[in-house]
């Protein structure tokens, strides 16, 4: 079901610089002065071109001021990070830390050597591009909770990009959230902290619908994240291109207690109704329904980056399907790197404190 999500975006811009050239003009007549060439000759410049030359030398150090600035000009910066700051959320033990270039990155490895993670509490960790502008942080194994986690980009450090400044972000860990959706079972159990917190009854997805070779009604079997939520979330048949009213596909509704965990439109959020299915069987357009009272409380405990784990269909969930990284086993994850695999390891796991500072449009909704 189609729905769109705005990120928040911070662009780094230059504007450019022009450099200042002198041009000839006439003057009032004075006696001759002797200048040196660039051969380092004496020559007898002529009465009407002394007040060029000392516009000249007026000018020559702003010049040389604006050239230097124009040639400084940072070369690569970074528009996005992702996930927000320690301030403004905190995040599940399965968060990745998603660094977007303002500009298509040449040199990948020069860029990926000054990215740093320190850690609390240190887990090994490795880079993946994924895009020519976007690379992706994440953990062999998920963080520990309670915890901070500095981000450091040291872009000055890049070869040519000395003038670009350093970008930094420390991020606040909170609970381990783990869920394990069980679809045969029709059931959602919730570990907090590895202590078994609630068992939910479901409903999801009911399969039927095949397009190119998938079932789109199928929930995609896999370890996905929560990406975001939202207190009521539209959902309609138009991720299936299904927009007319009188299609017996088609299909507009609220939904309230609505937690995103793929980009392909998947949540789980509260059952609009067909109580009478949840913990029996799967109904749903390829999202995890649940109870009121059990959608309210999963939505009031979710964090970005919380792990919710499906299990039981035929669809599996594909890694490049929003935060769905984990799909990939960690040798899969370590050769999207840009580093040889000892630099990469050096490079991603810092394991100490965060305490210092440095110096520095989605898929449908499914329902």
């Amino acid at each position: 079901m189609n729905t769109l999500r705005r990120a928040a975006h911070v662009t780094l811009t230059v504007a450019a610089i022009a450099v200042a050239t002198a041009c000839s003009a006439g003057g009032t007549t004075a006696p001759a002065a002797s200048v040196t060439g660039a051969a380092g000759t004496s020559t007898q410049a002529p009465a009407t071109q002394a007040p060029d030359a000392k516009a000249a030398a007026a000018l020559a150090p702003r010049a040389a001021s604006q050239t230097a600035r124009k040639a400084g000009k940072p070369k690569l910066g970074i528009a996005d990070i992702t996930p927000m700051g320690e301030k403004v959320e905190r995040v599940g033990v399965g968060f990745p830390i998603i660094v977007t270039f303002d500009r298509a990155v040449r040199d990948r490895a020069a860029a990926e050597a000054v990215l740093q993670v320190q850690a609390q509490k240190p887990v090994e960790g490795a880079w993946r591009w994924v895009s020519d502008r976007k690379v992706v942080y994440r953990t062999k194994t998920y963080w520990k909770p309670h915890q901070k986690v500095l981000f450091t980009a040291r872009l000055s450090l890049i070869p040519g990009n000395e003038a670009a400044k350093d970008v930094s972000r420390r991020f606040a860990v909170g609970t381990a959230n783990i869920s394990v959706v069980d679809t045969k079972r029709h059931v959602m159990k919730v570990r907090r902290d590895g202590k078994l917190a609630k068992t939910i009854p479901i409903s999801a997805g009911r399969g039927g619908l095949p397009r190119n070779g998938v079932d789109v009604y199928l929930t995609t079997t896999g370890v996905h994240l929560a990406m975001g939520k939202k207190r009521v979330e539209t959902m309609t048949s138009s991720w299936l291109g299904v927009t007319d009213p009188k299609d017996p596909l088609y299909y507009k509704l609220e939904i309230p207690w609505a937690v995103r965990i793929s980009d392909s439109g998947e949540y789980v959020h509260q059952s609009a109704g067909d109580y009478q299915f949840l913990g029996k069987s799967n109904q749903s357009h390829g999202c995890v329904r649940a109870t009121p009272a059990g959608a309210k409380w999963f939505y009031g405990i979710s964090q970005r980056g919380d792990v919710i784990q499906v299990t039981g269909t035929k669809r599996k969930l594909d890694w490049r399907n929003g935060w769905s990284y984990w799909q990939l086993n960690w040798t899969q994850w370590k050769r999207g790197s840009a580093l040889p695999a000892g630099a990469a390891a050096a490079s991603a796991s810092a394991a100490a404190s965060p305490s210092a500072s440095p110096s520095a449009g989605q898929a449908g909704l499914q329902g």
